[in-house]
C-alpha cells in the first residue's frame, strides 16, 4: 500500500507527477484520471503529496505519460521510503533528486524563508559570482555554466512567492570573486530588496540562530511546509511540525536581531560605495585603516 502521510518525499512526488502530466499535454486531471482508470480525487491527493502513490501506480503512470530512462528512475525513486520523518542525500543520485524536488518546490512556494549568514543565497547571485563560488570550490570545470544556468533560473521563484531574507553583514563584505564582482552582485541585491523582504544581520549582534548555518523554509501553496538545510556533501529536507516550529521559533529570534528594510538597503548601499572607492586604489578598507 502507499503511504498515508505527508511527507518531503510525498510532496516532491506528486509535484513530479504534476509536472509530467501536465507536460505530457494532460491538463485535465479528471480526464488524465479516467484514461487511468483511477479515480480523480486518489489522483489528486498523489500529485498534492497527501497520498503516496505504491511504485506500481507511479510506473502506470509514468508508462502512460511516454516517461522513459533516468527520468523514469528518478521518478519512481521518490516511492522509496516516503514515511521516513526525514529525508537525507548524500550519495550524487539523491542529490540530484534533492534538487529536483528543490526546484518544485520552489516553484510552487507560496512563501520563502531564507537565511544565508556568510554569502548572497542561490537564486539572488549574478552569474558572475556564482561563477567564482563554483569554480573557488572546485565544481567541475564543464559543469559550472550549466549550474550557473539552473541557479540563474531559481529567479522564477521570484515571481511567484513571497520572500524574506535574512542576510549576514559577512555576506556583504567577503570579497567573493574581488571587489568589482562583489559590488556588481550588491547592486542586484540592492535592485532586488525593492522586491521582497530583505533584512541584514549586523556584525554587532550577539550569538542568534542565523551563525548556525544557511536555511530556507518553504511554504507551499498546498499548505505543507518544508525545512532544507544544504552542506558542501549532503543536503536534509525536514517536515515534521516539531522541526518546523523550531526553525520558525529560530526565524523568529532573527527578525529581532536583524535590522529592517531601509536600514538593510542603507548598509547595502555604503558597501557599494565604500567597493567604489577602493577601486581607484585597491586597497582593501581594513588594509587601509591599519596603514595610518
Amino acid at each position: 500500500m502507499g503511504g498515508n502521510k505527508t511527507t518531503s518525499k510525498s510532496l516532491a512526488l506528486g509535484a513530479a507527477l504534476r509536472e509530467a502530466r501536465i507536460d505530457a499535454g494532460h491538463e485535465q486531471l479528471t480526464k488524465f484520471a479516467e484514461l487511468l482508470g483511477k479515480p480523480a480525487p486518489t489522483l489528486s491527493r498523489w500529485e498534492t503529496g497527501q497520498r503516496t502513490p505504491r511504485p506500481e501506480d507511479v510506473a502506470q503512470i509514468l508508462t502512460m505519460l511516454g516517461i522513459t530512462g533516468e527520468r523514469f528512475d528518478d521518478i519512481l525513486a521518490l516511492t522509496r521510503n516516503p514515511d521516513a520523518t526525514s529525508w537525507l542525500a548524500i550519495s550524487l543520485p539523491e542529490q540530484r533528486l534533492h534538487l529536483e524536488a528543490l526546484l518544485r518546490f520552489e516553484r510552487e512556494a507560496r512563501k520563502v524563508i531564507a537565511v544565508a549568514p556568510l554569502i548572497v543565497p542561490g537564486w539572488l547571485q549574478t552569474a558572475d559570482y556564482a561563477r567564482a563560488i563554483m569554480t573557488k570550490g572546485g565544481a567541475p570545470a564543464n559543469e559550472i555554466e550549466s549550474r550557473i544556468t539552473i541557479r540563474i533560473g531559481r529567479r522564477e521563484v521570484l515571481r511567484n512567492a513571497e520572500l524574506e531574507v535574512y542576510i549576514g553583514q559577512a555576506a556583504l563584505v567577503q570579497r567573493i570573486g574581488g571587489s568589482d564582482v562583489l559590488r556588481g552582485q550588491l547592486e542586484y541585491l540592492l535592485e532586488m530588496s525593492e522586491k521582497m523582504d530583505l533584512r541584514v544581520i549586523p556584525f554587532t549582534r550577539d550569538w542568534h540562530p542565523g551563525l548556525e548555518g544557511p536555511v530556507k523554509l518553504i511554504e507551499s501553496v498546498q499548505g505543507k511546509t518544508v525545512v532544507y538545510l544544504e552542506n558542501r556533501r549532503s543536503g536534509l529536507f525536514l517536515h515534521e511540525d516539531p522541526d518546523i516550529m523550531a526553525y520558525r521559533d529560530a526565524i523568529g529570534a532573527l527578525r529581532v536581531v536583524a535590522v529592517g528594510p531601509s536600514d538593510s538597503k542603507r548598509l547595502i548601499a555604503q558597501e557599494i560605495n565604500q567597493l567604489k572607492k577602493e577601486n581607484r586604489h585597491d586597497c582593501p578598507r581594513w588594509l587601509e585603516e591599519g596603514d595610518s
